[in-house]
């Protein structure tokens, strides 16, 4: 999973406060994340989006991150100790080329694959192990940055969820990001 990962320390400034002004998680996540969900996040840096993750999923609920670099993890674990959320979140380190989700198959409602696709190695190993791990009618939400991604690329990579099995379900608007929702059918 480590192609071409964004330095650990970058993950200081993808987390900062000042970025919630251009890309709010609670108002990007609140209408896909619920109360008792099992979400899954891949990349998550140091828990901009994860932090709100889990408290959207509240107290019964779970999130996996998953991460590349362990200096992200102890970022995001430090910070989800801090806000009283550590409890409710479970961050990995992949296993290999894999995410390492065997333990996840039928189990995760909801995946945030934010400004990670093009970090991937192999975007269609991505959404096969994805796929597995979604319960029926699960979803991810895919977006990734303009400013490295060309809308050519992206398409690629919906492309390949749909060998997986996933399909487009809408196409929601996320400020200087390409974005899809993606569903698992039943």
């Amino acid at each position: 999973m480590a192609h071409r990962a964004c330095p650990w320390w970058l993950g200081y400034f993808l987390a900062s406060p000042l970025r919630r002004l251009v890309q709010d998680p609670h108002v990007l996540l609140a209408p896909f994340v619920s109360n008792g969900m099992t979400v899954l996040e891949p990349g998550p840096g140091m828990g901009f989006f994860t932090l709100e993750l889990a408290r959207l999923v509240g107290p019964e609920g779970r999130v996996v991150a998953i991460d590349v670099q362990p200096q992200m993890l102890a970022g995001l674990v430090a910070k989800a100790e801090r806000a009283g959320l550590r409890n409710r979140i479970e961050a990995r380190e992949p296993k290999g080329a894999h995410l390492g989700t065997e333990d996840l198959v039928a189990r995760v409602d909801f995946v945030l694959a934010f400004a990670v696709l093009h970090e991937l190695p192999s975007t269609s190993a991505f959404f096969v192990e994805v796929h597995r791990a979604l319960r029926p009618n699960g979803r991810i939400l895919a977006c990734e940055p303009k400013l490295h991604v060309s809308a050519a690329a992206f398409e690629d990579s919906l492309s390949e969820a749909r060998d997986a099995g996933l399909r487009v379900e809408s196409r929601p608007k996320v400020r200087g990001s390409r974005s899809a929702l993606l569903l698992k059918g039943v």
